[in-house]
């Protein structure tokens, strides 16, 4: 198993090494002879704020300001409705424990020995080499445990009010953002054992941050609603023996039945199991949904963007891994936070365009599912609903939960569609039409971001059709006649002079982050790049897109346009991508970087200090694509390997259908495949050189297959 190691000095805690347990996130840091744990809680929100659904705000009216040009009055309709000088909702830093080593004491390295969750921190004392090492409790009766502390080390709290203070000035956060939202300073006690302090919200329950100092071991405990007492809270706090015997228990668990992977190269494997410790953490199912920073949130200033639910791409991208990984329970977490909200997003779709039975979700959003609001492109974009669904589909397929499809997701699909169904036009022609429509965040939020038949939208749409279709199948339910008009008179995409467009009459113009045009491919899965109605096609969209090329493109947009080159079967582009990511959006300490660490490669570069973990998931589940995904109904194996590769493996790898699959290439041995089916289910699989190989399978069957030339055939 892998074991990361990254040298001092991180002279940022998004450089540190990441510990937690989905509630908590812990990240381990400094230079010289301090080290700071800086410790974030993914819930830890100040509701205040952001846009509750209005009446007015109707898909007409909308349409109607757009269509004359008034940006002014469309921005009016989505301003967030502050409370005092509060904007939005925001996840709020916690704390720091800062520990002063020794004065003739040096920070070397740690070490992260993912197998069992433990991290070690290397230092030089007089030429010799010490250690500390830590463990998240993911019993959650402590956040962190450390051991290997001597007398002579000083610890000191520090709450996050006074780093904000003291930090107002640092890059990215120009002023004390937790005195405008009206935080008093907290309290501060000390104690024989540890310190604690009281942080009172302004409007949500409190919260403390302790530590006990035991005998050459320090745990630190993070709680809500504690007023008093604090002295009996340290005191119950878990001492390191016990955090770092259920730690390695938990990880032994966890990893138990991750399917495992053998590449040539060193840094696509890394990129994955390293990515897979920190999916653990952040979507603990006895944790919190992550948001853009998953628990990993700064303890010295609000965290960029909130810290929200970005539901155009960023909280899809963070649970994509689950899938091919079987962590089937940290995906559920996910779908059980949305549907809680199904009141306010059926409340939504009643105002937006006038239906009582449908669900409308926006892009950005707090944990009680409440608009940010102030950015009508992306409150408007319904194909944050679709994807959600599609995740929740998916989730069915490779479960087998016909419970879950049949009480919750058939609803949630068929009220998402009825949404957009309503928005649609019929042409003189007969043809349907979306004629409001946005790309994400193309363009911004200007008046001329919109147009008709956005192909983000439609392909959207598209995929909640064909799963609804194969829902009412399933189920025994006859399907909805608009299901079979949409799939009968809706284009699955704009297109432009036998090439995709962003909307109708306008070409990608421009690099841009989102490669949304292309989303009929990847995500949504509706255009197969080999059927002789989209190859030329794609090769002209392709063409344009490559001309373009990465200048403005984001750290998570790697890993999206790595699963594209997959999907057209160009492996080698699709794992350079991946190396490119790791070199070009990964920190000293492997933190994952919304904007690159230097330019060259886009102009996406100028904050250092931007983490964003789902370019880390978006290259996991890159990288489980490169083995093995699904592409309209069949499975391909290998289409992401590159070219030059001679031996790689995957191992029990989850796919759609209930299959656990395995392939093996080796030099001059004919590949090879090995499925075990979970359930009864017709296996549909090829590889980038064979025809499509089907076969009938039973629930606790398994088939071995061998490549000879272009066919795939059982081995007996």
């Amino acid at each position: 198993m892998l074991t990361v190691k990254r040298y001092f000095p991180l002279d940022h805690q998004q450089k540190g090494a990441a510990l937690g347990n989905g509630y908590t996130g812990e990240l381990i840091w400094g230079g010289e002879n301090i080290l700071n744990i800086s410790l974030g809680c993914a819930n830890l929100w100040d509701h205040r704020g952001g846009m509750e659904w209005k009446e007015h705000q109707t898909f007409q009216a909308i349409r109607e300001r757009l269509e004359a040009g008034d940006l002014a009055k469309v921005n009016e309709l989505f301003a967030a409705q502050k409370v005092g000088d509060v904007k939005c909702p925001s996840l709020i830093p916690a704390g720091r424990l800062e520990v002063t080593l020794p004065e003739n004491a040096e920070l070397l390295y740690f070490e992260q020995f993912i197998e069992r969750g433990e991290t070690c921190i290397v230092y030089d004392l007089n030429g010799d080499e010490k250690i500390l090492k830590f463990h998240a409790d993911m019993t959650m009766d402590a956040a962190i445990s450390g051991t290997g502390l001597t007398d002579d080390m000083k610890l000191q709290l520090i709450p996050a009010r006074r780093l904000c203070r003291e930090n107002a000035n640092c890059p990215g956060n120009n002023k004390d953002e937790m005195e405008l939202r009206g935080f008093a300073e907290p309290e501060c006690f000390t104690f024989e054992n540890g310190e604690a302090f009281f942080q009172k919200m302004p409007a949500d329950p409190s919260y403390a941050m302790f530590y006990r100092k035991g005998k050459g071991s320090v745990t630190i405990g993070f709680r809500r609603e504690l007023k008093s007492d604090f002295k009996s809270a340290i005191n119950a706090l878990p001492d390191y023996g016990k955090v770092a015997e259920e730690s390695c228990k938990w990880w032994g668990d966890y990893w138990k039945d991750v399917p495992a992977i053998s590449s040539e190269s060193a840094d696509v494997e890394e990129v994955y199991y390293h990515g897979l410790y920190k999916y653990g953490i952040m979507t603990n199912p006895e944790g919190v949904t992550p948001g853009l920073q998953g628990p990993w949130i700064e303890d010295y200033r609000l965290p960029p963007w909130s810290g929200d639910y970005h539901f155009n791409i960023n909280v899809q991208l963070c649970n994509q891994p689950g899938f091919k990984a079987g962590k089937f329970a940290n995906l559920k977490m996910l779908f059980d936070m949305v549907l809680s909200w199904k009141e306010k997003l059926r409340r939504n779709a009643k105002c937006f365009i006038g239906i009582e039975d449908g669900y409308m979700l926006p892009h950005a959003v707090d944990d009680h599912g409440v608009c940010m609001g102030g950015f009508w492109t992306g409150s408007i974009d319904h194909a944050c609903s679709a994807w959600v669904a599609m995740m929740m589909a998916d989730y069915c397929e490779y479960t087998g939960d016909s419970d879950f499809l049949k009480n919750e997701v058939f609803d949630f699909m068929r009220g998402v569609m009825k949404v957009y169904y309503n928005m649609l036009e019929e042409q003189p022609d007969g043809s349907l039409v979306l004629p409001v429509s946005i790309s994400p965040e193309y363009r911004g939020s200007a008046i001329d971001s919109w147009g008709k038949n956005a192909s983000f939208q439609l392909a959207a749409i598209h995929r909640l059709n064909r799963e609804l279709l194969q829902a009412a199948k399933v189920l025994g339910m006859e399907p909805d006649p608009s299901w079979i008009e949409i799939e009968q008179k809706l284009p699955k995409a704009a297109i432009i002079d036998n090439e995709i467009a962003l909307w109708d009459g306008l070409h990608l113009e421009c690099s841009h982050r989102h490669h949304s045009h292309l989303a009929g491919l990847c995500p949504f899965d509706v255009i197969d790049p080999f059927a002789d109605e989209w190859k030329t096609i794609m090769e002209n969209t392709l063409e344009r897109w490559y001309h373009l090329g990465w200048g403005e493109w984001a750290g998570w947009g790697m890993g999206w346009a790595s699963q594209i080159h997959t999907r057209i079967g160009n492996g080698s582009m699709a794992e350079l991508i991946i190396k490119l990511w790791k070199e070009c959006f990964t920190n000293e300490g492997g933190g994952s970087q919304h904007d690159a660490c230097y330019p060259g490669l886009t102009i996406i570069c100028r904050r250092q200090w931007l983490m964003q973990i789902d370019g880390a998931m978006a290259a996991v589940a890159a990288v489980q694509d490169q083995f093995l995904h699904a592409q309209n109904g069949i499975l391909r194996a290998f289409f992401g390997v590159h070219a030059r590769t001679k031996n790689t493996s995957f191992e029990r790898m989850f796919a759609p259908g209930g299959f656990r699959i395995s392939g093996k290439m080796e030099c001059k041995k004919p590949l090879s495949l090995t499925i075990e089916a979970t359930r009864d289910a017709l296996l549909k699989i090829q590889t980038k050189t064979s025809r499509v190989f089907e076969y009938q399978m039973k629930k606790g069957d398994t088939l071995s297959l061998i490549q000879q030339g272009d066919q795939l055939v059982i081995q007996k």
